[in-house]
């Protein structure tokens, strides 16, 4: 039996390159509150659904902009 290939779907890539987002910017909070916790921690990459690239870039701009106060460091 021969296999089958599928194109890749949208819905296994991480939400930022669906939207073929270049940089995550820190001031846009209501993507950073998606990204963490009720108590102020981030999600893991796994529970989030990010990729590498856009987890190490949501990881700076939260970390900025909790030091701005923009976002809380703890719930």
């Amino acid at each position: 039996m021969a296999k089958r290939y599928t194109k890749f779907s949208d819905k296994g890539r991480c939400r930022f390159c669906r939207s073929k987002t270049k940089a995550i910017d820190y001031k846009n909070i209501d993507s950073l509150k998606r990204l963490c916790t009720t108590q102020g921690k981030m999600f893991s990459r796994k529970r989030s659904g990010n990729c590498a690239r856009h987890q190490r870039q949501a990881m700076v701009a939260i970390k900025r902009a909790r030091y701005i106060a923009l976002l809380p460091y703890t719930g």
